[in-house]
C-alpha cells in the first residue's frame, strides 16, 4: 500500500514512516522544513515539501495514495503563538480532510487526543464521554474543534475516516513537557512534583502500532481511545527512581498552590514574556489535574494492548540519560 504520512518528522509520525516502511509498504512523507528531511529520505520515504495549512501542497502530496495518516499538529503547553495552534491544529486538519474527500482518497485515520476531554477529574472517560470546555490550555482547545467540528462533521458527510486518540504519549526521541520533566529529574534539579497529576502514559511503538491497527481494521466512522495505564506522576518518578538509582523529589506542591501560582503568573505574562514551564496554561494543566482514558473499544477491535510503564519507561530513561 501507498500511505501519505502528515506530521512525518515529528514524534509520532517518524517512528509511523518507520514501521510502515519495515512492513513494505510505500510512505509519502510530507515535510513542512525541507531541513529535516534527510533521515527520512535514507529510510526509503519520498518526501514533499509543504505545509498542511497549503491546499496545494496537501493535494500535490495526496494524489495517488491508498490512504493517509494525518498526524501533524502542534504540540505546546504554554505557547504565546496561539494563532499558530489554531491554523496548524484546526486549519491543517480541514485542509487535510478536505483533500481527501476531494480526491476520492479510500481511507484515512486522523490523530486527535484526550486532551480533548481536558481534565477527566479521575475519572476514565470512553469514546462516547465530550467534554464541552472549559479548556486548561489552548492545544486541547484546538484538537476538540479539530475533532468535534471539522473532523466528525466530515465524517457525517461519507468521509472514510477513522479517528485515534492516544494517551499522553512518551518514549525516546520524545520533546514535550514530559520530556522536561524527565531530564529535569535526570539532573537532580526537580525539587518537587506537581501533587495529584496523573496521565494515561502510553510507549510511542505502541501508538504507532495503534494508528497502523486503525487503518487496516478500524470502523470508519468510529473513534478509538490509545490510553496506556493511568499513573500518577509521583509514581512515575518512584519508578524511574528504581531503574536508575537517581533520587524521586520528596517534595509534592499542591494543586491550589500550583492553581494560585497560575493566576499570579497570568498577570505577569501581560507584562513580561514567562519561560513555558511557569506560562499560566502550563501551571494551570499540571495543578492536579487527570488525563485518562478507557482503551477497551481498541483492545477489542483493534487488538490494542499497550505495555506496562515500566516496559516503556526504561528505554526511554536510557535515551534521555544517554544525551545528557
Amino acid at each position: 500500500m501507498r500511505y501519505l504520512v502528515t506530521g512525518a518528522t515529528g514524534f509520532i509520525g517518524s517512528k509511523l514512516v518507520w514501521e510502515l516502511l519495515q512492513r513494505g509498504h510505500e510512505v509519502v512523507a510530507l515535510v513542512r522544513n525541507p531541513r529535516k528531511s534527510g533521515a527520512l529520505r535514507e529510510l526509503g520515504a519520498e518526501v514533499r515539501h509543504g505545509d498542511i495549512t497549503d491546499r496545494s501542497a496537501v493535494v500535490a502530496a495526496m494524489r495517488d495514495v491508498d490512504g493517509v495518516f494525518h498526524v501533524a499538529a502542534r504540540y505546546k503547553i504554554g505557547d504565546r503563538d496561539k494563532q499558530a495552534l489554531y491554523r496548524t491544529n484546526v486549519e491543517g486538519t480541514r485542509q487535510v480532510l478536505e483533500a481527501m474527500a476531494e480526491l476520492g482518497i479510500p481511507r484515512g485515520v486522523y490523530t486527535s487526543s484526550i486532551a480533548v476531554f481536558s481534565d477527566t477529574k479521575g475519572h476514565i472517560p470512553d469514546e462516547s464521554y465530550r467534554h464541552e470546555g472549559p479548556f486548561l490550555n489552548e492545544y486541547e482547545r484546538t484538537k476538540w474543534i479539530a475533532h468535534y467540528e471539522v473532523a466528525l462533521p466530515m465524517i457525517a458527510r461519507g468521509l472514510p475516516l477513522v479517528i485515534v486518540m492516544p494517551g499522553v504519549v512518551y518514549g525516546p526521541g520524545d520533546t514535550s513537557l514530559v520530556h522536561t520533566l524527565l531530564r529535569l529529574y535526570l539532573r537532580g534539579v526537580l525539587l518537587a512534583v506537581p501533587g495529584g497529576v496523573t496521565y494515561s502514559w502510553t510507549y510511542v511503538d505502541d501508538v504507532v502500532e495503534g494508528h497502523i491497527s486503525a487503518m487496516e481494521r478500524g470502523r470508519e466512522g468510529e473513534s478509538y481511545i490509545l490510553a496506556g495505564p493511568g499513573v500518577s506522576l509521583r509514581e512515575v518518578l518512584r519508578v524511574a527512581s528504581e531503574l536508575t538509582g537517581v533520587p524521586a523529589p520528596k517534595l509534592e506542591v499542591p494543586p491550589r498552590l500550583i492553581s494560585m501560582a497560575s493566576v499570579l503568573a497570568s498577570g505577569l505574562e501581560r507584562v513580561v514574556p514567562l519561560p513555558p514551564l511557569l506560562a499560566s496554561e502550563t501551571l494551570r494543566t499540571i495543578a492536579g489535574t487527570t488525563y485518562l482514558g478507557n482503551s477497551a473499544k481498541a483492545g477489542r477491535e483493534l487488538g490494542f494492548s499497550p505495555r506496562e510503564l515500566r516496559e516503556g519507561l526504561e528505554p526511554t530513561l536510557q535515551y534521555e540519560k544517554s544525551r545528557l
